[in-house]
């Protein structure tokens, strides 16, 4: 059996139906921060550093994910 069910919503909609707070503001005064420091040559403010653990991070999920996805293809395999 397959259901679908298909939500007609804004992600704004969709947000305050689950109950999750509003963090755009936060977000945006975050980034504004964030983007003065950095155009200010602060200490500790460097774009790549910033983002590099993000970035490392990204790569080994999806690596972790596909060895995941082998793993389960395989011990089918081995069950046939």
């Amino acid at each position: 059996m397959k259901v679908n069910v298909t939500f007609d919503m804004t992600p704004e909609e969709f947000r305050r139906l689950l109950g999750l707070p509003d963090v755009q503001q936060f977000q945006t005064d975050v980034f504004e921060q964030m983007m003065e420091k950095m155009k200010a040559g602060e200490e500790g403010y460097d774009p790549m550093s910033i983002y590099q653990p993000m970035m490392e991070k990204g790569i080994s999920a999806m690596a972790d994910f596909q060895q995941n996805m082998m793993a389960m293809m395989m011990a089918g395999q081995t069950k046939k």
